[in-house]
C-alpha cells in the first residue's frame, strides 16, 4: 500500500462527516415503526378473512396443516399489502448449506389480455416455489443433473418487506428441500427439532399437571462483530477474501489495559448501531443491547428472546443489516470469529430455553428452586443431554473459523461442560444425597456509601470460560462461532434435549403407572440423574490446565479442532438419535457431514493460496525494496571511510527473514498443489496437520518482517492503524 495511499485512507477517515444522508431515530418513533414492515400479526388480523386468520394462527399456534384455500386468502392479503407498500417483487428466502441465506425474486406483474399488467400472487405461489438445487451444497445427495429443489413457506416465521434503495421486496421465510423431499437447508431440520422437543416437554408437563399442548424452544444470540474502516478493510486482500488478517504483527497496545469494554461507544460507530438498530426494528427484530466489547473496535448486539425459529431468521438478518448498513458509515463489519491474532475474537452466545404456550419459562427455578419439582426435571434433563450429546454439541459449532477461537483462553474451551452456580449446585448436591431441604439465597449488598442503594445479590456468580452455563432463567452455549447460523446448534440442542426428556418421561410414567407417588417418583430419578451426569458440571476456570486434566478423568471429550469435532455427526449413537427423533435421516447427516468437512478443506485452502498471494504481491516486493535501501545505506557509509556495524547486522537480519520467509512461502504453495485421491475426511486430515502448521510458519516470518519494515514500504494497513484508527 505504501504511506502516500496509507496517508490519504487515514485523511478520508478524519474528513468522514456523518451529517448527511443518515438516518436520526428516537425511541418513540422507533416504537411506532417497531414491525411496520412485518406481515405480523396485527397486519394478519386486520387483513385477513375472520376464518383465515383463525386457520393460519392455529397452524402458527399448533402446528395445524393450512388448506389451499386458506393459503390464497394469505397470499392475496400479503400481495395486497406488499404492493401498498412499494413492493414489485417477492423472494422464497431460504437458508441453503452455505452458511448464508439465497433469494431468487420474481416479480409480481402478470401480463394481461389487453396488453397491460396487473399484481397477482396466489396460494400455490405462496406455498411452494422452484430454486435451481444442483448448484448448492448437497453432499452427495444431489448430482449436477439433478437440478429440482423446492422452497416451502414456513408460516411460523412471518414475511417482511426488504427496502433497499429504489427496490421494494417482500421477503417470504422458507425450508429447501429437494424433489426427494430430503432437507437441503438449516431450517428444516431446525423445525423438525422443535417438533420433537416440543412433543416429549409435553408429555413431562402433563404429569405435573399442566394443559399445555405445546412447547417452544427459545432462543436470544448475542452477536459479537468488529467494525474497521473501509479504506484499511479494501487495501486488505485477506480480509476481503477470508474474513480475517493472514498476516499482521502485535500492535503495541491491544487489550491489555482493559479499557475497552464497556467504553464509551465512539461517535461513528454509534450512529452506525443507531442505523442498524432502526433497520432491524421496522423488520421485526427486537434487538435490546449494544456495547463495546473487549477487544478494541468490537462490539455487541444482542436480542430479546424468540420463538427459536424466529430467532434464527432473525439472527440471519441481524448479520446482514450489520454488514449492509456498515458502508453507507464508511465502516466494514467483520463477522469472522478471529479477525484480528492477540485480541479477543468473536462469539455468538446462544441464549436457550423452553417455554410453553403460555409463555410459562420452563427453566425459571423461581423464588425457591429446592420446591420446583418441574424446573429441577428439566434442569436436570439439561445435565443428561448436555452430558449424553457432548461430542454432537461440540460437532455443532465446529467450523475452521471457530479453530482459532475455542480453548484459546479467551472464549469457552473445547471441552463440554455446564456451569450452575453455587445456588443450583448445591441443591443437586443435595438432591444427590436424596434430600433437598433449602436454597442458598443471595442476600444483599451495602456499598458502604450512604446515598447508594443496597444492591440484592444474586444467589451465584458468572462463570465466562463455561461453554455452557446457567445464568438464571436459561442456558447460554457460549461456544457457538460469530459467523455461523444458529441453527445447527440450536437443532442439536434441540434433539438432545428432546433425548433426556423421552427418558425422564419414560420412567416417570412407568412408576405412575405401578402406583407411585409423583414427588417420590421425581426425588428418586433426580438423584439417579444426578449421580450418572454429575461430571458435566464444572463450575471452575475453564481456561485453566488443570481442568484440562480434571476433564479427561471424568471422561469428558476434548476435540480441539474441527477435523476430530465433525465425526461425532456420524457415530452411530449420532444417527441413530437424528433418525429416531426425525430430524435427519441417515442420508441427510452424512451429506451434512460431507459439506461441513468440504466447507473446512475449501476454507482452509483458499486462506492458504491467499497467504501464498500476499507474501509474492505484497509483502516481499516491500522485503526486497527495503532490502535493497539497506544495503545501499551500507555500501554507502563504507565508500564514506566508515564502519556501519549496526547496519550491516541489520540487512543480514532483514536477508535471512527475507530469504526464509521466500522458502517458507514456496513450501505452502506446494502443500497446497494437493491433489486429493482419497476421502473428503483424509483431505482435512491433510489440512489439519500439513497446510495449517506451514501458514503459522508462513505468518511468524510475515509478522516478523512486518516489525522491522518502515512505515512507508510496508504495503498493508497494520493492526495498529485499523484497530485504533476510527
Amino acid at each position: 500500500m505504501g504511506s502516500a495511499p496509507l496517508s490519504e485512507a487515514i485523511k478520508s477517515i478524519l474528513d468522514w462527516s456523518m451529517t448527511e444522508g443518515h438516518t436520526t431515530t428516537t425511541p418513540a418513533k422507533a416504537g411506532e415503526l417497531f414491525g411496520s414492515l412485518v406481515f405480523n400479526d396485527k397486519a394478519q388480523q386486520e387483513r385477513l378473512p375472520k376464518p383465515a386468520y383463525r386457520a393460519l394462527r392455529a397452524t402458527i399456534t399448533r402446528g395445524e396443516t393450512l388448506d389451499l384455500a386458506t393459503a390464497d386468502a394469505v397470499a392475496t392479503a400479503l400481495k395486497d399489502w406488499a404492493v401498498e407498500h412499494g413492493a414489485t417483487h417477492y423472494t422464497h428466502w431460504f437458508q441453503p448449506m452455505t452458511g448464508i441465506t439465497a433469494e431468487k425474486h420474481d416479480s409480481f406483474l402478470a401480463p394481461t389480455a389487453d396488453g397491460g399488467a396487473i399484481a397477482e400472487f396466489r396460494g400455490k405461489e405462496l406455498i411452494k416455489g422452484e430454486p435451481d438445487a444442483s448448484s448448492f451444497p448437497s453432499g452427495g445427495m444431489r448430482s449436477t443433473f439433478e437440478a429440482r429443489g423446492y422452497t416451502a413457506w414456513d408460516p411460523t416465521s412471518p414475511p417482511w418487506l426488504n427496502v433497499n434503495g429504489n427496490s421494494v421486496t417482500l421477503v417470504i421465510p422458507t425450508a429447501f428441500v429437494s424433489w426427494t423431499g430430503e432437507a437441503l437447508d438449516k431450517k428444516t431440520p431446525l423445525l423438525r427439532s422443535m417438533e420433537a422437543v416440543s412433543k416429549q416437554a409435553i408429555r413431562v408437563l402433563k404429569l405435573f399437571g399442566s394443559t399445555a399442548e405445546r412447547v417452544f424452544a427459545t432462543c436470544g444470540p448475542e452477536q459479537e462483530y468488529f467494525l474497521i474502516d473501509r479504506n484499511f478493510y479494501f487495501a486488505r486482500p485477506d480480509l476481503i477474501n477470508a474474513g480475517r488478517t493472514l498476516f499482521g504483527a502485535k500492535p503495541p497496545k491491544g487489550q491489555e489495559l482493559e479499557d475497552q469494554y464497556f467504553g464509551a461507544i465512539p461517535e461513528r460507530v454509534l450512529a452506525f448501531m443507531a442505523e442498524a438498530e432502526f433497520e432491524l426494528f421496522k423488520v421485526g427484530v427486537p434487538v435490546k443491547t449494544r456495547h463495546n466489547e473487549v477487544a478494541p473496535s468490537q462490539y455487541e448486539i444482542a436480542p430479546v428472546f424468540e420463538n427459536a425459529n424466529v430467532a434464527v431468521d432473525h439472527q440471519m438478518m441481524t448479520m446482514e443489516t450489520l454488514k449492509k448498513v456498515a458502508s453507507k458509515y464508511g465502516l466494514a463489519c467483520l463477522l469472522h470469529e478471529k479477525p484480528f491474532a492477540g485480541v479477543n475474537g468473536s462469539g455468538k452466545h446462544n441464549n436457550w430455553s423452553l417455554s410453553d404456550e403460555f409463555g410459562n419459562n420452563l427453566l425459571g427455578p423461581g423464588d425457591t428452586p429446592h420446591d420446583n419439582m418441574q424446573f429441577l426435571v428439566f434442569c436436570a434433563a439439561v445435565l443428561r443431554a448436555v452430558d449424553r450429546w457432548q461430542g454432537l454439541l461440540r460437532a455443532s459449532i465446529a467450523s475452521a473459523g471457530n479453530d482459532h477461537r475455542l480453548g484459546a483462553n479467551e472464549a469457552p474451551p473445547a471441552i463440554l461442560s455446564v456451569f450452575l452456580g453455587d445456588q443450583l449446585t448445591d441443591i443437586f448436591e443435595q438432591l444427590e444425597k436424596g434430600n433437598a431441604k433449602s436454597t442458598k439465597q443471595g442476600g444483599t449488598m451495602d456499598l458502604g456509601v450512604g446515598v447508594l442503594p443496597k444492591l440484592p445479590r444474586d444467589a451465584g456468580d458468572r462463570n465466562r470460560t463455561s461453554p455452557f452455563a446457567f445464568t438464571g432463567n436459561k442456558f447460554e452455549f457460549r461456544a457457538v462461532g460469530s459467523n455461523q447460523s444458529i441453527a445447527v446448534p440450536n437443532m442439536v440442542l434441540n434433539v438432545a434435549m428432546a433425548d433426556a426428556l423421552d427418558s425422564v418421561a419414560n420412567e416417570l410414567e412407568g412408576a405412575l403407572a405401578k402406583g407411585e407417588d409423583l414427588s417420590k417418583a421425581v426425588a428418586k430419578l433426580l438423584t439417579k440423574m444426578i449421580k450418572e451426569h454429575k461430571r458435566i458440571v464444572f463450575n471452575g476456570n475453564g481456561y485453566s490446565a488443570e481442568w484440562e486434566k480434571e476433564a479427561k478423568k471424568r471422561g469428558l471429550l476434548n476435540l480441539k479442532n474441527t477435523v476430530d469435532a465433525l465425526p461425532q455427526f456420524v457415530t452411530p449413537q449420532a444417527v441413530k438419535l437424528l433418525d429416531r427423533f426425525k430430524i435427519l435421516n441417515e442420508r441427510e447427516t452424512h451429506a451434512r457431514y460431507e459439506i461441513f468437512l468440504e466447507n473446512y478443506n475449501k476454507t482452509v485452502n483458499i486462506e492458504g493460496q491467499l497467504m501464498v498471494l500476499m507474501a509474492n504481491r505484497y509483502i516481499l516486493p516491500a522485503a526486497f525494496e527495503y532490502q535493497k535501501h539497506l544495503g545501499q545505506s551500507v555500501a554507502a557509509v563504507k565508500a564514506g571511510g566508515g564502519a556501519s556495524v549496526q547496519g550491516k547486522k541489520l540487512l543480514a537480519q532483514y536477508t535471512k527473514l527475507a530469504d526464509k520467509f521466500k522458502v517458507q512461502s514456496d513450501i505452502l504453495c506446494n502443500l497446497l498443489d494437493h491433489h486429493n485421491g482419497g476421502t473428503a475426511e483424509k483431505h482435512a486430515k491433510y489440512m489439519r496437520d500439513k497446510v495449517v502448521p506451514a501458514m503459522a510458519a508462513l505468518r511468524e516470518i510475515g509478522d516478523a518482517i512486518e516489525v522491522l519494515t518502515p512505515h512507508g514500504v510496508w504495503p498493508l494497513p497494520t493492526y495498529r492503524e485499523m484497530l485504533f484508527i476510527k
